[in-house]
């Protein structure tokens, strides 16, 4: 079976695939000059990359200061009955979802529940010895020392139950001592879903619901169900041997952990990017503290916050995560300050979302005056 991945191969390269886009005031007081953004330039350029790789559909939202600049939909959400991907229509977010799941946990803190340097042994008193030094903040960060996944022979077919999926976890060997190095990790993500529901005292998907997406009018993100009937759902696909496939199916239950399995359509993500530029949900102390690099054990900073990525653009702080899950990947980035966002959804595997929001990004100039 095709070992799946809910987060983009080109996303580890972090700030190598960053790019320059000038919306930078001239001078200190004045305003940044609106993006002038060609339409038609960035339809020419998705549609020839759809084309090239054989994506059957995209979705794209540029926002501008809270307004939203151009929202774009293109090509089949779904292939056999030919149904056009539309504005409303509900991708899956893969390693993106890291984002909500991160929310979820700094609701916890601000709750007072846990602190991020809580040791994992506190909530989770089934933890090896050799966790005893793991915290809250190092599965946050990626530097627990867990594996980046599941193990080669994992049964992604097979139905988990999350203390099935704990002790699993718990069971792996670490390849670094907790904060010794910076590793990505879903089944770090997993256990920190396994921790929310604890906490919380109910599932994960279900904190999210009641927390984050109703509180936000995210009207059409949830947990992924296939059983479920979920208007505008896309479907994902795969290229195998140069033939579009259908994606791979999951066990029902792998497609409920915090490691990134959330349905979630362009407004919804319009919605997330203003939560954050409004600190709707989270203070400010809180909020921030998403967007501070990692420290080592060694002094050293990574470039990865509490599932963020961190990096610089004309000299102002770009915040981001890709991801790949089940036939989509997903690419969700924003300046800090708020002046630009994008979101772009697509409906296939290994279709290099990355690198397609790198070269729309550098269609994006700013607007200048003589």
């Amino acid at each position: 079976m095709l070992k799946l991945n809910r987060r983009n191969l080109f996303g580890g390269v972090l700030l190598a695939l960053l790019i320059n886009v000038g919306t930078m005031a001239a001078d200190v007081g004045r305003q940044p000059q609106p993006l002038l953004i060609d339409a038609q330039a960035i339809d020419a350029h998705l549609n020839q990359w759809l084309q090239a790789r054989q994506i059957p559909g995209a979705a794209l939202a540029i926002v501008e200061r809270g307004e939203v600049r151009l929202l774009r939909s293109y090509g089949l959400a779904n292939v056999e009955h030919q149904v056009p991907v539309r504005p409303e229509t509900v991708f899956q977010s893969g390693s993106v979802g890291k984002q909500m799941t991160a929310m979820a946990v700094m609701l916890l803190v601000q709750d007072g529940k846990l602190k991020l340097d809580d040791k994992l042994a506190r909530h989770l008193p089934q933890a090896p010895a050799s966790w005893r030094n793991m915290t809250v903040r190092h599965l946050l960060t990626h530097t627990s020392g867990l594996p980046a996944d599941w193990p080669e022979k994992f049964d992604y077919r097979r139905d988990y139950s999350e203390p099935e999926l704990a002790r699993y976890i718990i069971g792996m060997p670490l390849q670094a001592k907790p904060g010794e190095r910076w590793q990505y990790s879903n089944p770090g993500y997993v256990l920190l879903g396994v921790l929310v529901s604890k906490l919380a005292g109910q599932f994960y998907g279900d904190f999210l619901q009641q927390r984050v997406f109703m509180p936000l009018g995210m009207d059409t993100a949830r947990v992924i169900s296939e059983r479920d009937i979920v208007p505008h759902r896309a479907a994902g696909y795969q290229l195998i041997d140069g033939r579009l496939k259908n994606q791979d199916w999951v066990s029902p239950t792998l497609n409920t952990t915090a490691d990134g399995s959330l349905y979630v359509g362009l407004q919804d993500m319009i919605k997330w990017d203003a939560s954050l530029r409004d600190a709707t949900l989270l203070s400010p102390e809180h909020l921030a503290e998403l967007w501070q690099p990692v420290r080592l054990n060694s002094g050293k900073r990574h470039p990865y916050g509490l599932g963020w990525e961190l990096g610089q653009r004309s000299g102002r702080e770009w915040l981001y995560h890709d991801g790949a899950w089940q036939g989509f990947e997903s690419y969700a980035a924003r300046y800090r300050d708020g002046g630009l966002s994008l979101v772009l959804l697509l409906n296939r595997s290994d279709a290099g979302v990355v690198e397609l929001a790198d070269g729309l990004l550098k269609l994006l100039e700013p607007v200048t005056t003589p």
